[in-house]
């Protein structure tokens, strides 16, 4: 089965290829031609993969994914939120990264979370999937695997960041891999 994966990001791409295994063939928007800025306006992830879905299948009447993730930390009341990509004013990763350390200097409570909502749409139908990993934002960059804000992030129960962690020890827990598992067994429901 084919679908659509509605993201240009190769690591994301990879990541969830390796999770679905060979029995869905994933295209990415280059795959199908598709250059446009899909809106991202919404105040929720899930409003926000909800639109990526919704463009698509518009445009192109093809059955579809798209995910909205970020990270959520409890003493920035839920920032970066919806806003992780874009957190600094800008896409760069490392001035995001630096943003949440400069604003948790002297935060005892360093509680967080890595959230992950996809938006199928499949013959018609829209469907959601969640998932989420606990963890903690420790005191600066450790590791370069991964992506994002995978250097900072430790998850409950572990001692090493995302971005020390192989690909396959990540997504053994990772908020994607949760919400992508969901996907799959629905899909495999459906044949």
């Amino acid at each position: 089965m084919e679908l659509v994966f509605a993201t240009n990001n190769a690591h994301k791409l990879e990541e969830v290829q390796q999770m679905v295994g060979d029995k869905f063939v994933l295209k990415s928007l280059a795959d199908i031609g598709c250059d446009d800025d899909i809106p991202e306006t919404g105040v929720t992830f899930q409003e926000n993969a909800k639109q990526k879905t919704d463009y698509l299948f518009q445009k192109y009447s093809i059955d579809c994914f798209g995910d909205d993730s970020g990270l959520e930390i409890d003493a920035l009341n839920g920032e970066p939120g919806v806003y992780s990509a874009r957190y600094s004013g800008s896409r760069d990763m490392e001035k995001n990264i630096d943003l949440v350390l400069e604003k948790l200097q002297g935060q005892e409570d360093r509680k967080a979370r890595f959230k992950t909502v996809i938006s199928l749409f499949l013959q018609g139908e829209q469907y959601f999937f969640e998932g989420t990993v606990e963890g903690r934002i420790i005191a600066g960059r450790t590791g370069t695997a991964g992506f994002g804000y995978d250097p900072i992030f430790i998850p409950d129960g572990y001692d090493q960041t995302f971005a020390e962690m192989s690909l396959e020890e990540k997504n053994k827990i990772s908020h994607r891999s949760k919400a992508v598992s969901k996907l799959v067994e629905f899909l495999n429901s459906q044949q």
